[in-house]
């Protein structure tokens, strides 16, 4: 059977409205709604123009239900900011990850999870150190976050929503906790939606009141907490004395110049006259780039799951015809690594799949 959910998440990722695919599809608004509304089964020449105007495999609308995503269970960091439309797109975004991450999970064995639950933790500060100490990582500097999350059995997936309004979220599925990080932000913002996700997953996997604003608040002072220890920052930067002087600072713990000068004023270190001064000079000399940038972290895991299905002729075609989704869906959604290594040439049936 034609699946209505299917054809709804590809309109969804689309950015589509009901009446802008219609018209595409050249379908009549009516009988579109009567599709959708579960009134009328589709006819083959109504499928296969929905297909056309959506891009996706005509197979892709004949699977089994996707598992969704309920908008009220994902921690989204800029949620005002977004529109409804962002919003489905990243979220059916989220429902195909599952699906990738269930394709892969019949491959290999990934790292269970390791995330510790503290919400009944009231200080965001206290439960950064908490988590630090549970994974031994101590005042050090984090050099990968991607890394760290994968390695504590988080699935960590890209979105390439080009848009600076969904910076990234995160959410529980059964026992497995998922993060969604947007590719379009610099390095330094990645990196710091990174710990802000993490925080949403330690400190909120239950919900309740502490939503909204608060959680927010919460999440980022357990992500400035988690990346610049106050400890290694007493140590490093006791004092400030010029805007240089943090740009020059903010590679050891690989956060943006605006991320330490907060860190800083919270900690007392600058003034509320300093920090309103680095926060007007970062606006004004560097804007949305940011100064001695990092290069992008990627995805170990992804790459070690890639690199082999690889190394057995498996390519993101393979994967792609299994899911039956577009190629550019799963490049979108495993970091654009799937285009960086050629596999070897095979001339007869289906590769066999090693696992890790």
């Amino acid at each position: 059977m034609f699946n209505i959910a299917r054809l709804e998440l590809a309109r969804a990722r689309r950015r589509y409205t009901a009446k802008s695919l219609a018209e595409r599809a050249d379908v009549a608004p009516v009988t579109f709604s009567r599709v959708v509304n579960g009134q009328q089964i589709p006819d083959d020449l109504t499928i296969e123009k929905l297909v056309k105007a959506l891009r996706y495999p005509r197979d892709f609308f004949f699977r089994d239900d996707v598992d969704p995503i309920d908008p009220s269970a994902a921690s989204f960091r800029s949620f005002k900011a977004m529109t409804a439309r962002e919003r489905d797109a990243a979220l059916a975004a989220g429902s195909l990850a599952y699906e990738m991450a269930d394709w892969v999970k019949d491959r290999f064995n990934l790292p269970t999870a390791d995330i510790l639950d503290l919400s009944h933790e009231r200080n965001p500060s206290a439960a950064a150190r908490t988590l630090r100490q549970h994974w031994a990582i101590g005042e050090r500097p984090i050099a990968n976050m991607t890394k760290l999350l994968e390695t504590k059995g988080v699935r960590v997936f890209s979105l390439a929503e080009n848009t600076r309004n969904v910076d990234a979220f995160s959410c529980w599925r059964n026992d497995e906790p998922y993060v969604f990080l947007n590719t379009f932000k610099t390095p330094e913002h990645s990196r710091f939606d990174a710990a802000h996700e993490l925080a949403h997953l330690v400190l909120h996997r239950h919900g309740g009141p502490r939503q909204g604003r608060l959680a927010e608040m919460e999440a980022q002072a357990f992500a400035s907490s988690f990346l610049m220890p106050r400890d290694d920052v007493l140590a490093t930067v006791p004092f400030v004395t010029s805007l240089d002087h943090i740009v020059k600072a903010k590679k050891r713990w690989g956060v943006s110049a605006a991320a330490l000068a907060y860190r800083l004023h919270k900690m007392g270190i600058v003034t509320d006259w300093q920090y309103r001064t680095f926060c007007i000079q970062i606006n004004r000399k560097f804007g949305k780039t940011e100064p001695n940038g990092l290069p992008p972290e990627r995805s170990t895991v992804w790459q070690k799951v890639l690199t082999d299905l690889w190394r057995d002729g498996v390519t993101r075609n393979h994967i792609a015809a299994d899911l039956n989704l577009p190629d550019d869906e799963i490049e979108n959604l495993l970091f654009g690594l799937t285009g960086e290594v050629n596999p070897p040439e095979r001339t007869q049936g289906r590769p066999n799949l090693r696992p890790i």
